[in-house]
């Protein structure tokens, strides 16, 4: 069965204990957690262990982080990767699945000026791997996994498309290292999103939900229900966690979003 989740920012309460109970009482079934930077998500530990130990279920987390493991600076490069490894860490000690990362965001774009990046492709190429392959051995030893999430042109110049990022993980060839589709990115990316999915359903290992807008979910044109069938067609059984905006207050727009995606799910 797919669980689905909602990012701990959209829940009121002062505890995850408290977020836990409104997300179930909105219909979700778990919190996908924020993990910030600067060691930010280690220090919440304290915090985390008491919300497991009461029974919130935290399966994955979504880095925040300032900078990222496709970064051109090579000490920034190199400080996303401790922090990750750090975050995937965490996410082990609370029984979690693992923590998903873009290459970058907000770093460049092809489609904006000044259009030429900094390395070349094969550059690019180069640094994720050494990356990835350093997060994905050390998921593995943990039991975890690490998700890479790819975003769409505007926000990335590197992995863009589900292909793009199957690509990548084949020369990394780690089956810790997974990837995690975001609806709103393929809206944009994928000439055809169902097809992408089935071509990559040997990889992916989170996803990630929000309508074409980057709205919650039926704020929007993406078919769900062409989406839900998707997932029944390739057997997926992970996580899909609500990443989105929302259109409204929380309490008015998220108690539609399980029973519309659990309709097709």
């Amino acid at each position: 069965m797919t669980l689905i989740t909602v990012q701990e920012q959209h829940l009121p309460g002062t505890s995850l204990e408290e977020k836990f109970d409104q997300a179930l009482s909105w219909g979700f079934g778990g919190i996908e957690l924020r993990s910030a930077g600067g060691l930010q998500f280690q220090a919440r530990l304290p915090e985390l262990r008491r919300a497991r130990d009461a029974g919130v279920v935290m399966p994955t987390a979504c880095v925040e982080m300032p900078h990222f493991v496709g970064a051109f600076d090579d000490e920034l490069r190199k400080d996303a990767v401790v922090q990750l490894k750090s975050q995937l860490s965490v996410m082990a000690e609370i029984g979690g699945r693992g923590v998903m990362t873009p290459a970058s965001y907000g770093m460049f774009s092809k489609r904006l000026p000044p259009f030429i990046p900094s390395r070349t492709e094969e550059e690019d190429t180069a640094v994720l791997v050494e990356s990835f392959t350093e997060l994905g051995e050390h998921a593995a030893a943990e039991g975890v996994e690490i998700y890479l999430e790819p975003l769409n042109r505007y926000e990335d110049h590197m992995i863009n498309t589900l292909a793009d990022g199957v690509r990548l993980l084949t020369l990394v060839g780690l089956d810790a290292v997974r990837l995690a589709p975001d609806t709103y990115h393929m809206n944009i990316e994928e000439s055809d999103p169902a097809a992408a999915l089935q071509d990559a359903a040997g990889y992916i290992g989170h996803i990630q939900a929000s309508d074409s807008n980057r709205l919650e979910p039926g704020a929007g044109h993406i078919d769900w229900a062409l989406f839900g069938a998707t997932l029944k067609s390739i057997g997926y059984q992970g996580t899909v966690a609500l990443e989105s905006r929302l259109s409204g207050p929380a309490e008015e727009v998220l108690p539609r979003v399980p029973s519309l995606l659990g309709r097709y799910l």
